[in-house]
C-alpha cells in the first residue's frame, strides 16, 4: 500500500526552521529577497530567485566544525528584467537585508520561464498572420482555439541576434480536445518577441506540407475503442510494514551508511551535496557536489529552421522550473517521502511545486551470492537501494532523473526518457533524406541526440584528488615471445591527467574505458593502490554536429566525454551562466575556462570532473504517439576504497554453511537459520523466506 512519511525539520531557539547553508530558499526567503530588491531598484520582472551557494572554502570549514566555524550567510541569486528589457544579475544578503552585487548584462538573455511559454502560446494564436497561415492549411479562424504552440528558445538566428528575448513557436493542431497534437504538426514557425509579446516574423517553407487528417492517440477512451487494455496484469503490492530504513533531518538523508544533503534549484533540479559513507564507524567523504549541470538536444535535419532545434533544456528553460508534481502510486511506488520546491514568478511572488522530489527504497535484486557445487553450501543476500528522483517535462519530452544509492557504496545515475517525439509535417511520399522517419502518416520525427553533462565535485577522503584514464590493454610481446608466449596477457593501463589540457578525453568502447577519481595520498593496505571511485559510463555518443556548426559552438562541453578542471567558485554551468540566444562566439562556460587555464595543474588538488553522456535517437513508429521509456545509466563505484566487500554485514536472505549441510538434522537447522535471517532481511516476511528456501 502506497503512503507518505513526514520529515523532521530542525528548529532554532526562536522556533523557526533552522536552515542548512545549502538548503533551497524557502518561500519566506524568496519574498524577502524580492522585497529587498524592490525597495532599492523599483518594479522589476523576476526571472529567477535562488540560493547563492556559499563559497566552498567557507562551507567546508563549517561542515568540518559546525559548532565553532562561522555559519555561511543565507544569500540569494537574483535575475531580473526591467521595463526596458535590460537584464540584471544580483546577489542579496538575506540576513543583512542588502544587495551585495547588482550588474547589468549585455549580449545575453536569461532562460525562458513557464510563464513565458504559456504567454507565447497565447500570443501566436491571436496573431493575424498566424491565423492566415493556419487558413492556408485548412484551419479556419473559428478553430484557432484548437491550435497549439510549443515555444522553444530560438537557439541563435543571425537575422535577429541576441539583443532581444525571442522564442520560436513549433506549431500543432488538435482537432478534438483529447487528440495528441503531435500527430497534427503545422509546417510554419512564428518567432515571438518575449518582452513585447508580438510575432515579429514567420518562417514558411518553400514547399508547403499538408495538414495530416489521421489521429494517433494514447488516452484511455481511444485505447478502449481499439480493443481495450490488457487484462492479464495482476496487482503488485510494495509494502514496508515496519517503515522505511532511512531518516530525514531537514534535507539531510541518512540511509544505511550514506549521508547526503538534497538541494534543488530552478536550473539543475536535484543537487546532492556532502555525500559521505560510514566505514566501520568513520564517516568518509565521497563527493562534495553532484548534479546534472547541463544538457543539449541537437536535431539532425539541416533544412529550413530545423538547425535552430538544439535545446539546452537546463540552461534555456530550467530542469527545476519544469519539474512535475509527483503522484503517489504512479510516479513513485511504496513508502514515499516527498520534498517540495519553491520558485519565484515574474511578479516576484513565491510559488510552490508540491512533491517535486521523491525519496523511497526499492529492492535491488541479488547483492551477492555463491553456491559451492561440492557440498551445496550457499549464501544469497538481496540488496536494497535508495532512490532520490524528480521528473521534468520539456514541452514534448519527459526526463525522469533517478539518483540511486546502493549498499556497497555505489552511486548510480539513471535517466529515463519518455514523452512524445518532436514532429514535423511531411507530404505524401516525401523523401526524409535520412534526417527523420515517418512515424505516422504525414508525420516526420527527426533524428536527434540527448546529451547530458554530469558535474562531479569529488572529495574522496579529502578534496585533493586526481583522475586516471583506465583502458583495458593487451600486454606487450607477440605470440611466441618469452613475456607473452600465448598472447593472452592484458592489463589496466592507467594514464594520469596532470593538466587541464591533458584532462580532455573521449570514450573508447574498444578498451572498455573508465576513469578513476583517486586520492593518491591514501593507499589501500592490501592492493597498495590509491583509494578511488570509478566512473563507469558506456552510453557516450559523440556530438554529431561538425566543428564550426552552430550547435557545436554553443555546446562546446559536449565535444568530449571528459573534461577535468581545477575547482573554482562559480564555475557551475558548462554552457555558461546565461545560455539562451548565445552564438557560441566567443565560447562560454567550460570551453572558455579550459582555454584560459589549459596548463593549470589538476593532479592532487581540488578538481571538478565534467562528463557528457547520452544517446542518439533515430525515431521509429514504436515511439509514437507516446514513447516507452528509454533508460540510460552510469555508475560511480568504489575501487580500493574499502578494506574488503563492504556489504558482508547485510543480513543474508538465505545461508547454509558447509558445516550446517553436513551435520545431522541439518535441514531443520538450515530452515531455522534461514527464518532468523529472513526476519532480519525482510522484517519477518515468511513467504519470501519460504521462496528462498524452497530450492534447498
Amino acid at each position: 500500500m502506497a503512503s507518505t512519511i513526514e520529515t523532521t525539520e530542525p528548529k532554532a531557539s526562536n522556533g523557526f526552521r533552522q536552515h542548512h547553508p545549502l538548503d533551497p530558499l524557502s518561500p519566506t526567503e524568496i519574498a524577502r529577497a524580492v522585497s529587498i530588491v524592490r525597495e532599492a531598484k523599483g518594479q522589476l520582472g523576476y526571472n529567477a530567485v535562488t540560493i547563492a551557494e556559499p563559497k566552498k572554502a567557507q562551507m567546508t570549514a563549517w561542515l568540518a566544525a559546525p559548532e565553532h566555524a562561522e555559519k555561511p550567510a543565507r544569500q540569494a541569486e537574483v535575475v531580473a528584467i526591467d521595463r526596458t528589457g535590460a537584464i540584471w544579475d544580483g546577489i542579496v544578503d538575506l540576513d543583512a537585508k542588502m544587495i551585495l552585487q547588482w550588474e547589468k548584462l549585455e549580449g545575453v538573455q536569461p532562460l525562458i520561464t513557464m510563464e513565458d511559454l504559456i504567454e507565447t502560446d497565447r500570443v501566436v494564436k491571436a496573431d493575424l498572420k498566424v491565423i492566415e497561415q493556419c487558413g492556408i492549411l485548412g484551419i479556419p479562424p473559428s478553430d484557432m482555439h484548437k491550435v497549439y504552440a510549443d515555444p522553444w528558445t530560438i537557439g541563435y538566428d543571425e537575422r535577429f541576434g541576441n539583443g532581444t528575448r525571442l522564442q520560436q513557436a513549433l506549431m500543432y493542431y488538435r482537432p478534438h480536445p483529447d487528440d495528441c497534437q503531435y500527430a497534427f504538426p503545422l509546417d510554419f514557425c512564428p518567432i515571438v518577441n518575449t518582452e513585447t509579446k508580438q510575432v515579429i516574423h514567420i518562417d514558411i517553407p518553400e514547399v508547403r506540407r499538408p495538414l495530416n487528417k489521421i489521429p494517433s492517440n494514447y488516452n484511455p477512451k481511444d485505447i478502449e475503442a481499439e480493443g481495450g487494455y490488457r487484462t492479464d496484469i495482476k496487482p503488485l503490492l510494495v509494502t514496508q510494514p515496519q517503515g522505511v530504513s532511512f531518516s530525514i533531518d531537514g534535507r539531510e538523508i541518512s540511509w544505511q551508511n550514506f549521508k547526503v544533503h538534497v538541494g534543488f534549484n530552478y536550473r539543475e533540479g536535484i543537487v546532492l551535496n556532502n555525500i559521505t559513507y560510514k566505514d566501520k564507524g568513520t564517516a568518509r567523504p565521497l563527493f562534495y557536489r553532484l548534479s546534472l549541470a547541463e544538457m543539449v538536444v541537437p536535431y539532425g535535419n539541416p533544412e529550413m529552421w530545423h538547425y535552430r532545434k538544439h535545446a539546452f533544456d537546463l540552461g534555456e528553460y530550467g530542469g527545476g522550473y519544469m519539474t512535475n508534481e509527483l503522484s503517489l502510486g504512479c510516479d513513485c511506488l511504496g513508502e514515499i517521502h516527498y520534498l517540495d520546491a519553491f520558485f519565484v514568478n515574474r511578479a516576484g511572488d513565491p510559488i510552490t511545486i508540491k512533491n517535486a522530489i521523491c525519496v523511497h527504497e526499492e529492492d535491488a535484486g541479488i547483492l551477492f551470492k555463491h553456491t559451492d557445487f561440492r557440498d551445496n553450501s550457499v549464501i544469497v543476500t538481496r540488496g536494497r537501494k535508495l532512490v532520490i528522483s524528480h521528473i521534468f517535462t520539456a514541452a514534448n519530452y519527459e526526463y525522469c532523473v533517478y539518483w540511486i544509492f546502493h549498499q556497497d557504496g555505489t552511486i548510480q545515475l539513471e535517466i529515463k526518457l519518455t514523452g512524445i517525439l518532436n514532429t514535423y509535417a511531411m507530404a505524401p511520399d516525401e523523401d526524409t533524406k535520412g534526417w527523420g522517419t515517418q512515424v505516422h502518416p504525414g508525420v516526420n520525427a527527426h533524428n536527434h541526440e540527448h546529451l547530458f553533462c554530469l558535474r562531479i565535485d569529488p572529495q574522496l577522503d579529502g578534496h585533493n584528488n586526481t583522475v586516471f584514464q583506465v583502458d583495458a590493454t593487451m600486454g606487450d610481446g607477440e605470440v611466441g615471445s618469452k613475456e607473452n608466449y600465448h598472447g593472452n596477457a592484458f592489463y589496466a593501463k592507467k594514464t594520469k591527467y596532470s593538466t587541464v589540457a591533458e584532462g580532455i578525453a573521449d570514450y573508447n568502447g574498444d578498451t572498455s574505458r573508465t576513469w578513476d577519481i583517486a586520492n593518491t595520498n591514501k593507499l589501500h593496505p592490501v592492493s597498495g593502490k590509491p583509494v578511488s571511485y570509478k566512473l563507469v559510463s558506456r552510453e557516450v555518443p559523440r556530438l554529431l554536429i561538425k566543428d564550426g556548426g552552430l550547435a557545436s559552438k554553443r555546446a562546446g562541453f559536449a565535444k568530449h566525454a571528459i573534461h577535468v578542471t581545477k575547482y573554482t567558485d562559480g564555475q557551475i554551468y558548462p554552457a555558461g551562466r546565461h545560455v539562451p540566444q548565445s552564438s557560441g562566439e566567443p565560447s562560454r562556460g567550460l570551453p572558455e575556462w579550459i582555454a584560459a587555464n589549459s596548463s593549470e595543474n589538476i593532479d592532487n588538488t581540488d578538481i571538478v570532473v565534467w562528463h557528457t553522456f547520452g544517446l542518439v535517437h533515430f525515431p521509429a513508429p514504436e515511439d509514437f504517439p507516446v514513447m516507452p521509456v528509454e533508460p540510460m545509466s552510469l555508475l560511480l563505484r568504489p575501487r580500493h576504497f574499502f578494506l574488503r566487500n563492504p556489504v558482508l554485514d547485510v543480513p543474508p536472505s538465505f545461508s547454509a554453511t558447509p558445516t550446517q549441510v553436513r551435520e545431522p538434522g541439518s535441514k531443520k537447522q538450515v530452515v531455522d537459520a534461514a527464518d532468523r535471517l529472513s526476519r532480519l532481511a525482510f522484517g519477518g516476511a515468511a513467504r519470501q523466506q519460504e521462496t528462498c528456501c524452497s530450492g534447498h
